[in-house]
């Protein structure tokens, strides 16, 4: 796949596509947002946003300047077409593929992780998913809906199946989500608790990891679609980053940072900080 470097890039991710071993591209998409929508605006805020930050991380003790990374942009999407924006979600990412190259998506709504997650388990069959939110996302459907932000790692268990998904931070969700995420994932309710074990478990088998922002408590994190409060604080985030820092990572996502709902600026600054964190746990 031959693309040419974007001209607004996330911090570091500047490099030239041939020679980079991670991309990052967004997916302005929130067509199936089921409270506030916004998050389609999540991905150039952020670019722009990155310069506030440094390339080095002192959580990690590693540089983004010593990574090679390349800012693909924006996929541009059709109107009223959820399934179609999926399918392009999923050609992209497998384009990445392709080329031995790693994908970090940033959302929008985290219906899109579905396209990402689809494709890199066609090329990792033995995958497992770690997922960090505040609501379990298992619905069958929304409003007679299967394709929805709401059901989007049950979506994902369709074809994973049960005992490959991890999940953290979960307090939001309608009672026969959280029991039947008991025989079906390894879900935690309200923090990262056991996620040590987790990776333990994983070892070295390929991990994919999509992390919805409103994990975090929204003092800590308010520009988001769904708030939820009693969530997780940054240093804790931090922390399980830093936690799955040995895994083989083939692939991520960031999304529901929905920039108009905090307009301090401070949870575009927060997402950015974590996505320099998580490109620096990918890249060894």
């Amino acid at each position: 796949m031959n693309l040419f470097k974007n001209v607004s890039t996330f911090l570091g991710f500047d490099n030239e596509y041939e020679e980079s071993k991670l991309v990052l591209f967004g997916s302005p998409f929130d067509g199936t947002t089921s409270f506030r929508p916004g998050t389609r605006f999540a991905s150039n805020v952020m670019r722009s946003e990155s310069y506030g930050l440094e390339t080095y991380s002192p959580y990690l003790d590693k540089d983004l300047e010593d990574v090679k990374a390349f800012d693909a942009g924006d996929l541009e999407f059709p109107f009223g077409n959820t399934q179609k924006v999926l399918d392009e979600i999923y050609d992209f990412t497998s384009n990445i593929l392709k080329d031995d190259k790693t994908p970090i998506m940033i959302g929008g709504e985290h219906l899109v992780s579905l396209g990402s997650i689809k494709a890199v388990y066609e090329k990792y069959n033995d995958m497992y998913l770690i997922h960090f939110d505040a609501h379990t996302d298992l619905r069958d459907d929304y409003l007679g809906e299967p394709l929805s932000h709401a059901s989007v790692i049950k979506r994902c268990w369709d074809f994973m199946g049960d005992n490959k998904i991890y999940q953290f931070g979960i307090r939001s969700g309608e009672k026969a989500e959280f029991e039947w995420a008991k025989q079906h994932t390894n879900l935690t309710k309200f923090s990262c608790e056991g996620l040590k074990e987790a990776v333990k478990t994983i070892g070295d088998k390929p991990v994919y990891i999509t992390i919805d922002l409103d994990i975090l408590d929204p003092s800590i994190f308010s520009g988001t679609g769904t708030p939820e409060p009693g969530g997780i604080t940054f240093n804790e985030m931090m922390e399980a980053i830093k936690t799955m820092e040995s895994l083989n990572i083939v692939g991520a996502d960031i999304v529901e940072l929905a920039p108009q709902y905090d307009t301090s600026g401070v949870s575009n600054a927060v997402a950015c900080k974590i996505l320099r964190e998580m490109a620096l746990i990918i890249e060894k």
